[in-house]
């Protein structure tokens, strides 16, 4: 899909074609979530409440390089849709350097302070050991999956998403065999449990980026979009950046530290609550996954539409995806409704759990009525380069989200199902202020 732009008129067949291959890819990576989450489900109930933890604990921290990719992403898609193509290389050589650098002083900050914040964090002495051991196992993998972030920026950004669909498949494949092989202990291996799935996990994304590197050598245009020779680290061109990539930083670690926020409450409830709700939280990313890959898709081609001049066309491409989203999310939520179970037992084979985790899931899967029209729009408002607006908006449905957890879940401690209400909450805060946004022009002709 690399016609020219300016000649695009992003019917459904098009916005399809530059989704599909982003939604695969996140199916795939969903996988690695899932594949930890069904072990570790095996295992026991700490080490599958431990994951809750340590995973959402590792997300905050990864975040900070996604979203500064995120940032990157959208000054591509710009530069892509200027037609100003060897500029995205210089995007993507100088984000590389720079995330390079961030991952060496997060794994160090984070030996350094993890033990002291995990003490603090948990109160069960179980989580608290196996947390601990997830975290110090999958940081040093950071540094492979901050890599692989840019590349996954620079794909998205000039549209060549099919690239994602082969990366993902090579990636979950490997997480598949090394979790297997130590978290149980096959050929040899001692059975390693929580920290087998943090190894794997981190083995995996140094599998994911030498096949980004490989298929970046052998089959893009690396002299069309300057990526034949690594540029010199610019700092001007870094300092350039910043103004679109610091907010989506910020953005993304208190949107996923919001979440942590969450599961520490939950923690407080119960070792069982806390299982259940880490359950709940792998099957909603199956939906958020497919969410995502139209609100990524959005956000890259309102960058490429502006920066072909069309802004006229941004309301009408947002009401596509909408459309397509709505359709396609919602049969997944119907579906998962109906065989609530059937979902859960993917995830374990404790016949209690999964009978008790069914009203969280189906309140978890009524939220997404919302949440689809929210993330939708708020991708949109950073694809037109209003990071910094996008920000405070999130920030202030965030600020709402984490008053209505404190209430419900840290003061009144009501049921984990009710607990999960709080994502209606989020959702509804953060339609009306995107809407509200998009609906009054204030971000068109925005320098990027």
């Amino acid at each position: 899909m690399e016609q020219d732009i300016r000649q695009r008129t992003y019917s459904y067949r098009n916005i399809w074609r530059v989704a599909y291959p982003i939604l695969i890819s996140l199916v795939m990576e969903q996988m690695i979530g899932l594949t930890d989450t069904a072990f570790l489900g095996r295992v026991g109930e700490v080490e599958l409440g431990a994951s809750a933890i340590a995973i959402v604990y590792y997300m905050v921290l990864f975040m900070i390089g996604f979203g500064f990719s995120i940032g990157a992403q959208i000054i591509i898609g710009r530069r892509n849709g200027e037609e100003r193509f060897r500029e995205t290389g210089k995007v993507f050589w100088n984000g590389l350097y720079f995330l390079l650098g961030l991952s060496v002083i997060i794994i160090t900050a984070s030996e350094l302070f993890s033990p002291m914040l995990m003490r603090h964090l948990v109160s069960s002495e179980a989580i608290y050991d196996a947390s601990l051991s997830y975290v110090r196992w999958r940081l040093p993998g950071m540094v492979f999956a901050f890599c692989t972030c840019m590349f996954r920026a620079f794909y998205v950004g000039t549209t060549q998403t099919r690239t994602l669909t082969l990366n993902s498949i090579v990636m979950v494949a490997s997480n598949i065999i090394f979790n297997w092989i130590l978290i149980f202990g096959h050929f040899g291996f001692p059975a390693l449990g929580i920290t087998g799935a943090a190894i794997g996990s981190s083995l995996a994304e140094l599998v994911s980026l030498i096949f980004f590197i490989s298929y970046t050598r052998r089959r893009c245009n690396k002299v069309k979009f300057g990526l034949d020779n690594p540029a010199v680290f610019d700092l001007s061109e870094l300092k350039a950046m910043m103004p679109v990539c610091s907010w989506t930083m910020i953005q993304h670690v208190i949107s996923i530290s919001t979440w942590l926020i969450f599961f520490l409450y939950i923690e407080h409830l119960g070792e069982r609550s806390l299982a259940i709700s880490n359950i709940v939280r792998s099957v909603s990313g199956l939906l958020w996954m497919i969410l995502s890959a139209f609100a990524s898709t959005c956000s890259t081609l309102v960058s490429n539409i502006i920066g072909a001049g069309r802004e006229d066309k941004v309301m009408s491409l947002i009401k596509r995806i909408l459309k397509l989203s709505y359709g396609i999310v919602m049969s997944f939520v119907l579906l998962f409704c109906l065989f609530p179970t059937a979902v859960i037992s993917i995830y374990t084979d404790i016949p209690d759990l999964k009978t008790a985790a069914v009203p969280s899931m189906i309140v978890m899967c009524s939220s997404y009525l919302l949440t689809v029209g929210a993330m939708v729009m708020f991708q949109a408002v950073s694809g037109t380069g209003s990071t910094r607006t996008a920000f405070r908006l999130e920030l202030a449905a965030l600020v709402i989200y984490t008053l209505y957890c404190t209430i419900i879940v840290g003061i009144l401690k009501l049921d984990v199902a009710v607990c999960w209400s709080a994502e209606h909450v989020y959702a509804l805060a953060l339609l009306v202020f995107c809407f509200g946004y998009l609906r009054s022009g204030k971000w068109k002709n925005r320098k990027v």
